[in-house]
């Protein structure tokens, strides 16, 4: 077993990648707030001078705000692509209402009788407003700014789920692989950041409108060489653009080994798994981490290429029970085990497509495969008892856990309440673990080198057939944790590196080690 890791040893482990992440969330952030400040300080004085136009103005830029923000970041995709565009402008678009309100607010808010004096004293529009309005309303609008910078801190970890960069890289991959080192290594310098520039800018408000008078040409500057910063962390001399998932970053079976049997370090964006595929198909992303099974293999046309050296090992699919659930729902393994060997890859790659690509209706998907293979049947009263599935968040996982409902109900008395999309592995597993679910669907390598972790030696030994990797995984999870692996479902879905068919042949890239060699010639 792998003896667990310090905090700080993971930090000194990662401190260059930490740097460049906090760089990224600096960049982020200022970018984004610099154009928010240009956007939004000339719409405030605009709808304090137009007063019809501050309800519909500041109700938009409400209305906006109260997008969810990975919504926000997902309307933006088709429009800008994935990487910083559309991470910025997300971020822009939240740190408007503040501004806006704050700048608006602080101009209405100036005394009547100081405007009155200005205009006596012969002060035209433009020197009314520069000389008199904003300098007083100047610590309200700093407020603004102020509450922007920490709203944009925060949202900024969001930016991971489009290739953007940011702390998120650390704090989703530490959530897929239920690593706290990982997450506290994207959280606290997070949350640093969001105090430390909350206590800049106070002292800034604090100073008066004559020390911002002295900073306002250099503010500017030092957000433009944070950004520009930022973008540079992008720049790659490398032909080939490279993304794979949080979760992929983090694993044995993932990029650490890849650089350790493969010695290739493609110097990957991490991305969410959903966007990953089309950003492959649109050549946003040259080379992606996929599954093996995915129905957008098919959909768009990439090519997985051969893990020569053995990385992953076999991963087939099969329901992980605890032995006292078994005990608990006697019916429930003569249930579960009807799905055993009903599938084999390019079955469970069909409805990956469906689900994937035609975004069918994972439970249209499940009834019509077991209506197919003569398994359907319609739903008992379901009074003996509730049974709790999970599921991981990607499609096949939710087809799974949906043949599974399908079956309890119409061969058991039992009553089914699905808990699907808990993220990634160890998140599921510690949910089975803790009894907040009673199954889910699993693999045998991810069991293997995620959850077992057993020496180099001993996967290299039972990693060389399918049915020696399933008999160890569920003996040792037998004996370490009593939970069994129940018939595995015939499929084989294992973790893939894949590129656009097109560009493979172009390349002459047939396997992972062919990649090694293009990289190590360029």
């Amino acid at each position: 077993m792998t003896q667990q890791q310090s905090f700080w040893q993971f930090i000194t482990e990662q401190h260059e990648k930490l740097t460049t992440q906090i760089i990224q969330h600096l960049g982020l952030t200022f970018l984004s707030l610099l154009l928010a400040i240009m956007v939004g300080i000339p719409l405030g004085i605009l709808i304090s001078r137009k007063k019809k136009l501050s309800s519909p103005v500041l109700g938009t830029a409400g209305i906006l705000q109260t997008i969810p923000s990975i919504a926000l970041l997902g309307f933006m995709i088709p429009v800008f692509g994935i990487g910083p565009k559309p991470a910025i402008a997300a971020l822009l678009i939240y740190a408007l209402l503040p501004i806006i309100r704050n700048t608006y607010t602080g101009i209405m808010g100036v005394d009547p009788a100081v405007i009155e004096a200005a205009k006596a004293m012969g002060m035209n529009r433009k020197q009314l407003l520069f000389k008199v309005k904003l300098p007083l309303a100047m610590p309200v609008i700093i407020a603004g700014i102020r509450t922007a910078a920490v709203i944009n801190v925060g949202v900024a970890t969001l930016a991971s789920f489009v290739a953007a960069g940011g702390l998120g890289e650390f704090i989703f991959g530490g959530i897929s692989l239920n690593n706290t080192n990982m997450i506290l290594a994207g959280a606290i310098p997070a949350a640093l950041l969001a105090i430390f520039l909350d206590q800049v800018i106070a002292m800034i408000q604090k100073s008066g409108y004559r020390f911002f008078q002295k900073l306002k040409y250099i503010l500017p500057v030092i957000f433009m060489i944070l950004g520009i910063g930022y973008l540079l962390t992008f720049v790659s001399p490398r032909t080939i653009k490279a993304g794979f998932t949080p979760e992929f970053m983090g694993r044995q079976d993932g990029d650490i080994g890849l650089r350790s049997v493969y010695g290739l370090n493609v110097n990957p964006l991490v991305v969410n798994d959903a966007i990953m595929y089309k950003a492959a198909y649109e050549k946003e992303l040259d080379l992606i981490s996929g599954y093996s099974t995915d129905g957008r293999i098919k959909a768009y046309d990439l090519y997985v290429l051969n893990d020569d050296k053995k990385i992953f090992p076999p991963y087939y699919a099969a329901p992980i029970i605890r032995t006292k659930t078994m005990k608990k729902f006697p019916e429930l393994e003569n249930t579960l085990n009807l799905l055993a060997g009903k599938f084999n890859d390019s079955i469970m790659t069909d409805l990956n497509y469906r689900a994937d690509h035609l975004h069918q209706n994972p439970e249209k998907i499940a009834k019509d495969f077991l209506i197919r293979n003569n398994l359907y049947k319609s739903p008992r009263k379901g009074n003996a008892g509730t049974v709790r599935i999970g599921s991981k968040i990607f499609g096949e996982q939710y087809i799974l856990a949906e043949m599974y409902t399908l079956l309890i109900e119409g061969y058991t008395d039992y009553k089914v309440e699905t808990k699907t999309g808990l993220g990634g592995t160890k998140i599921c597993f510690d949910a089975l673990m803790n009894d907040a679910i009673d199954f889910y669907p699993e693999y045998t390598g991810t069991g293997l080198l995620v959850l077992l972790k057993p020496t180099s030696e001993t996967v290299s030994d039972v990693s060389k057939s399918p049915a020696t990797t399933y008999e160890y995984v569920n003996a040792e999870f037998e004996k370490q944790y009593g939970i069994q692996w129940l018939k595995p479902l015939g499929f084989n879905n294992a973790y893939a590196l894949m590129m656009r068919r097109k560009q493979a042949e172009a390349l002459h890239i047939k396997s992972i080690s062919d990649l090694a060699h293009y990289f190590d010639g360029n």
